[in-house]
């Protein structure tokens, strides 16, 4: 299968720049990982094409990857944030169930504790960097989670 024209660009863009960072990088001394880097294409298209770019940091071809983790949020290549949002939801059932082992009407913890742990560790679970990814709660199949 031959590549596209603008994929055989967007490589080309890509090393470009990244030889360029790679070059400011040794000029202050400071090294990157290229085990621990990895690249991932961004796009919106529809088309069953090969979305595969070769991009490289310091001669060394980079894993590509269909999603990432990046400062605690799951983003996919189409950005849909729908992996971020099972993700959060299910950190934070596992915790309203510790809670309500701890929570009995007759003994347990008190409702203002339980409050003060669910403003303390379940609200910035779910509204972690929300203004990035909220508006992927617009779509059914997200809600449902």
């Amino acid at each position: 299968m031959t590549r596209g024209k603008k994929v055989v660009e967007a490589e080309n863009s890509t090393n470009t720049e990244l030889s360029k960072i790679a070059a400011w990088a040794k000029n202050y001394k400071i090294d990157f990982n290229e085990d621990k880097s990895t690249s991932m294409l961004v796009s919106r298209r529809k088309r069953k094409e090969r979305k595969e770019i070769n991009v490289f940091l310091n001669y060394k071809l980079l894993k590509q990857m269909n999603k990432i983790k990046y400062l605690g949020i799951i983003m996919d290549s189409k950005f849909k944030f729908s992996e971020h949002i099972h993700y959060a939801a299910e950190k934070c059932t596992k915790l309203i169930y510790s809670l309500s082992k701890w929570a009995k009407i007759s003994w347990g913890l008190r409702h203002e504790v339980l409050k003060t742990i669910y403003k303390g560790a379940i609200l910035p679970l779910l509204l972690y960097r929300a203004p990035i990814w909220i508006d992927a709660m617009k779509y059914t199949c997200n809600r449902r989670i």
